[in-house]
């Protein structure tokens, strides 16, 4: 299958070349085109490397959520083998955008993938001379693959998950996929699910392994235990009554703060004194915001305003600073999670231990609200009576609020140790040598 693929592949590369000269014509496709096939490539590796070098890492991520996913490893990899070369490709162009802005501080040097067609993926391999590969999540390209385990290149799969679709797919096509995955030394899951469904497929359970999920490594560190006299005083520090309930709504978007308002009034109807803050993705729509709320006849005051410093209703119109109010409130609700804005993460809430509520829209935060939702320490509402119902409980219970916020808490702690078991896997790697040799 693999000698079919390649072959293919090669004819299909033999074909393009009469239209390439068009394609590069247009400036909108030229550069990353080129590159993809891998010219200007040697140039980019040019830098000599020490006598005192350590290994060669190359790091492959998809598109800009992979790209971020890989940011604490990568930061890892340099921090554990500081004269190691670190190579990093990105198949997209807003993930090479991202990766260049994240890991050229590191060292890195940012290269465009390989286009998996004939040769061009073993002359990538063949200038890089890799030690080891370690691909991000997903992006699975079969000649690029075989063509590192031919060349003896130990091969990591790193934060992999499989989800129902993929798994599905992956049992339709088993001649193609099983083989694919078989060319990885081993194969790192978030899950245990994840690792089950690979060894279904055909991998041997000896080259699987369940890590975590390495999104769990962006979370700030855990907040101290709580200290209600401290908190109270950082309340009344910004302008909140200490003793009164707090909801915080953080990176809210278009179309969310309305509902938020709504929830909000039919609260307070039982919860007289709740207090709100809200913090908008944008500040540049403060304005906008102001408006809204005024149109359901509530008054919010601005943490930039020289109106009233103190009031139930404040409307954070800084940067920089949500992180950091986090700790203040009973329940927080994560933004961009009603509407369709793919969610924001809710790992500063859990970590500061507080209870966390998110809409149907966690796409770019699937597994951690799956985690939290498991664990207890967050609750998924697809519709506004159900985070009004949602809210309620939890204002109204204390003892729910705690274990909701201990569960938070011990979901972060459990993940923490996330990149350090991915690196005592890569120095085995390194040591082995294992790349199928």
């Amino acid at each position: 299958m693999s000698a079919l693929y390649t072959t293919v592949t090669s004819l299909l590369l033999v074909l393009a070349l009469p239209v390439l000269p068009f394609v590069v014509g247009r400036t909108r496709y030229r550069r990353r085109l080129l590159a993809r096939l891998g010219v200007g490539l040697a140039d980019r590796l040019a830098t000599p490397s020490p006598p005192d070098a350590g290994p060669c890492f190359w790091v492959h991520a998809l598109s800009v959520g992979e790209v971020t996913s890989a940011l604490p490893l990568v930061r890892g990899l340099r921090a554990r083998w500081p004269q190691a070369r670190i190579v990093f490709s990105a198949t997209t162009a807003s993930g090479d955008q991202v990766a260049r802005t994240l890991m050229e501080p590191l060292g890195a040097t940012v290269i465009a993938a390989p286009l998996d067609l004939g040769p061009v993926a073993p002359r990538f391999v063949r200038l890089i001379r890799p030690d080891l590969f370690l691909l991000v999540e997903t992006d699975f390209w079969p000649n690029w693959l075989h063509c590192l385990r031919r060349a003896g290149v130990a091969t990591l799969l790193v934060n992999g998950r499989v989800s129902a679709p993929s798994h599905a797919r992956y049992q339709r096509f088993a001649l193609f996929f099983r083989p694919m995955f078989r060319t990885f030394s081993l194969l790192a899951m978030q899950t245990a699910a994840d690792a089950d469904k690979m060894i279904h497929l055909g991998v041997d359970p000896a080259r699987v392994v369940t890590l975590g999920n390495l999104k769990f490594a962006t979370a700030p560190p855990l907040a101290a235990p709580d200290v209600d006299t401290s908190r109270d005083a950082a309340r009344a520090a910004w302008g909140f009554a200490p003793e009164a309930p707090l909801w915080i709504c953080g990176s809210t978007h278009p179309g969310e703060e309305e509902v938020i308002f709504d929830v909000y009034l039919r609260l307070r109807e039982q919860i007289p004194s709740l207090q709100l803050l809200v913090a908008p993705r944008r500040i540049e729509r403060r304005d906008e915001i102001l408006a809204a709320a005024r149109a359901q006849g509530l008054e919010l005051r601005t943490r930039t305003g020289d109106e009233a410093r103190q009031g139930p209703l404040l409307l954070l119109d800084t940067i920089g600073e949500l992180a950091g109010c986090y700790a203040l409130g009973d329940v927080v609700f994560i933004g961009g999670s009603l509407v369709a804005a793919g969610g924001h993460n809710p790992l500063e809430p859990a970590a500061a231990g507080v209870p966390v509520l998110f809409g149907p829209h966690m796409e770019d935060f699937t597994e951690i609200a799956a985690a939290l939702t498991a664990c207890g320490g967050g609750r998924q509402v697809d519709s506004v009576d159900a985070l009004t119902t949602a809210l309620r409980d939890i204002l109204a219970d204390a003892a729910l609020r705690r274990t909701m916020a201990a569960a938070a808490t011990a979901c972060v702690r459990a993940n923490s140790g996330v990149v350090d078991r991915h690196l005592e896997v890569v120095a085995r790697l390194l040591a082995t040598g294992d790349g199928h040799r």
